[in-house]
């Protein structure tokens, strides 16, 4: 079959020719620098993070309208969004260099004429300016780098709302476990103050010493301390989310919530190839590889020969009345081809950046996945020790309570000194503080071993 003769051949041989003029590295992913599995192999029945949705997570009613509130308002997520947008634009940019740009154009002039007076000439038509044949790919090379730039901002805008959605979660918890410690801190403090006045008049009565009253006085001062450190703290956190929301939160953002009755579902760990693929940050870096690697195809197609053709259409006419009718219709073609021959080692210098932001890609990439890795296998280890961590703090908590009512009742009877009653009052308040604290870790790293497995970025359902 004669090639000349079939113009499908002929087009498919020229598409092929093309193609193989691309000067584009093949991309090849490079090899995950993470062990194959967990340190902690421990895996639970569940659906995978990353299709579990937030709303599905997170079972608080108020916890919910904060993190929709928070995707609607918070400024990070907006700039992301805006990301998106700008990189869509890029790419519509890079894509329209594919394309002949035609022009229309109307022109007039006055001129001496030879013989005489002036001459006019007027001219309308269509210029197709400078266009690019793009024989060696360089103009599809950095169509395809901002390709891939829009899908890293993609990409970037889903780890954003991951990463928002779980410092929502972490900072309402924080504001519950607050009010929770201010509520401790207000009865303990109340409870010495009612120890320090019984201690004041037993003093006064010379039936204890100044001693007894001194102690009841600092661990009373003590209390009073703490529940100011406890205020100013439910302060910041209510500022922390109130940056997040991107509006004042409600007065009573905690909802009432008691830490002991929150329930987080378990999702199973999975394997570390899993992760790296639904994780929006490893993505991310992954595109940005790809676009520093398409665009060494368009340094290395830069020391080739660069074609354009400018083109134009149009009538001319010694009056503006006839131009239509009566002008002169004409038509240029003018190829044009540019070699580089010398150029100060500028397209060498451009190739060799080319490689080295590849090269920085690649370490990009891999620190992602190195990341990714350890923030996994960080909340995989606080999910192994911290609900024994928990069991074993509420039985200090209990022993401590015991211990308090047990040393009371040596106090009254006359059988311990007001010391050890004093010094199992600052236990049992320690205990119960590392108690509520130790829940509020708890909680936390199960968000954060959800956000770490690729959780909470899928679309809100409004």
């Amino acid at each position: 079959m004669n090639l000349k003769t079939n113009p499908r051949l002929l087009a498919l041989a020229a598409a092929a020719l093309l193609a193989g003029c691309s000067m584009m590295p093949v991309y090849e992913r490079p090899q995950a620098p993470v062990p194959a599995g967990w340190d902690d192999a421990s895996a639970t029945e569940g659906a995978p993070a990353a299709v579990l949705d937030w709303q599905q997570f997170f079972a608080n009613d108020n916890l919910r309208g904060l993190i929709a509130t928070a995707l609607r308002n918070n400024r990070d997520l907006r700039v992301a969004v805006l990301n998106i947008e700008q990189a869509r634009a890029q790419y519509d940019i890079r894509n329209a260099d594919r394309f002949p740009s035609v022009s229309g154009a109307v022109s007039g002039s006055r001129a001496p004429a030879s013989g005489g007076g002036t001459a006019s000439t007027y001219t309308a038509g269509l210029l197709v300016s400078a266009w690019e044949i793009d024989f060696f790919g360089r103009i599809a090379s950095l169509s395809e780098a901002a390709v891939a730039q829009y899908l890293a901002t993609e990409e970037g805008r889903k780890a954003a709302q991951m990463s928002l959605v779980a410092s929502v979660a972490n900072s309402w918890l924080n504001l519950v476990a607050d009010e929770e410690l201010l509520a401790l801190t207000r009865q303990t403090l109340a409870t010495r103050e009612e120890s320090l006045r019984l201690t004041r008049l037993r003093f006064d009565s010379g039936v204890s010493s100044e001693l007894d009253f001194q102690q009841a006085q600092s661990l009373t001062e003590s209390a009073r301390v703490a529940l100011t450190q406890q205020q100013r703290q439910r302060a910041l956190d209510f500022n922390t989310l109130r940056l997040l929301l991107g509006e004042a939160p409600p007065a009573d953002a905690s909802g009432k919530a008691a830490l002991a009755t929150l329930t987080l579902p378990d999702v199973p760990a999975g394997l570390p190839s899993d992760v790296l693929v639904r994780r929006p940050d490893v993505r991310q870096a992954e595109q940005l590889l790809v676009a520093a690697n398409a665009n060494i195809g368009a340094a290395r197609a830069a020391f080739f020969p660069r074609i354009t053709l400018t083109a134009g259409i149009g009538t001319a006419s010694n009056e503006l009345s006839g131009l239509f009718k009566g002008g002169s219709w004409g038509l240029t073609v003018a190829p044009q081809l540019l070699q580089p021959i010398f150029d100060a080692g500028r397209n060498r210098a451009g190739l060799r950046s080319a490689n080295v932001s590849r090269d920085i890609a690649v370490a990009q990439y891999e620190k992602a996945i190195q990341s990714a890795f350890r923030e996994v296998s960080d909340a995989l280890a606080g999910r192994a020790t911290l609900a024994d961590q928990l069991t074993a703090q509420n039985n200090v908590a209990q022993a401590e309570a015991v211990r308090l009512r047990l040393s009371t009742l040596r106090y009254e009877s006359g059988v311990s000194s007001f010391l050890e009653l004093l010094d199992a009052q600052r236990s049992l308040f320690a205990a119960r503080q590392a108690q509520i604290q130790t829940r509020l870790q708890l909680l936390q790293n199960q968000v954060l071993l959800y956000r770490a497995l690729g959780g909470g970025w899928s679309e809100p359902s409004m």
